[in-house]
């Protein structure tokens, strides 16, 4: 089963969109079964409502959407707001600092939302690598808060791919197990590639990000590493299965 593991649903504020059919037909295209997916930040109304929608769209998918609770740790009953998308059948959390503006690792703001997750068994998706929010030294700090859960990073943990944002990514991901790592937009397939032979093909997913990048360029990017038929089968899909229980 090959599963893309996040795509965006919804109106974005931002200016772009996408259908949960948009999704679904994607998927067809490139010859892939399901995607994790969580909403836009909406253009007017509360994440709640956003929250909603999707959980709606997801069970009307014959589980070819598996959801995720997109939740804002500025709003005051954050843990709460996640507990309630956890009974609706939400497999995880994703927290995006860019779009909703907060420090990845303030641990006053964040530490006790992802800590919820945790105590619900939850895997926590991050969107990463933005400058002085979400680096990946402060990814893994995040990282360490909550060790019995994943921590998946968008963007391969850092969106340079050189440096010493791709060497902090390859630290954090030595220090700390339970983070993995998208595929997504890593035009350096080595960084790929290293991250499954240093570290284990477990730690490694595929992800489009669609409708931010596209689904078959995402797709491609996979079929072009150096990876055993064992490894692209635990990177295109089963990771995902493992971590969002499905």
């Amino acid at each position: 089963m090959i599963v893309d593991a996040l795509a965006y649903v919804g109106t974005s504020r931002f200016g772009y969109a996408l259908m949960p059919d948009d999704v679904l037909s994607g998927l067809d295209k490139v010859g892939a079964h399901a995607a994790v997916v969580a909403p836009m930040h909406p253009i007017a109304g509360p994440m709640a409502r956003a929250n909603a929608g999707l959980l709606y769209a997801a069970g009307e998918a014959d589980g070819r959407l598996v959801p995720l609770a997109r939740i804002d740790p500025w709003d005051p009953d954050a843990p709460e707001q996640l507990a309630q998308c956890a009974e609706k059948g939400a497999r995880g959390l994703l927290l995006h600092p860019w779009e909703e503006h907060f420090r990845a690792n303030d641990r006053a703001l964040v530490r006790p939302l992802v800590r919820a997750a945790a105590a619900l068994r939850l895997p926590v998706t991050v969107v990463a690598g933005y400058h002085l929010i979400s680096e990946p030294l402060q990814l893994a700090e995040l990282a360490g808060w909550v060790p019995e859960v994943p921590v998946v990073l968008t963007n391969g943990g850092q969106l340079n791919i050189s440096g010493l944002a791709l060497i902090d990514a390859k630290l954090a991901l030595r220090d700390h197990p339970n983070l993995k790592v998208h595929t997504t937009g890593q035009y350096r397939q080595d960084f790929l590639e290293d991250v499954v032979a240093d570290y284990g093909q477990d730690r490694l997913l595929y992800a489009s990000a669609a409708p931010c990048f596209d689904m078959a360029q995402e797709r491609a990017r996979v079929g072009l590493a150096h990876f055993s038929q064992v490894q692209a089968a635990a990177v295109l899909g089963n990771n995902a299965r493992a971590v969002y229980g499905f």
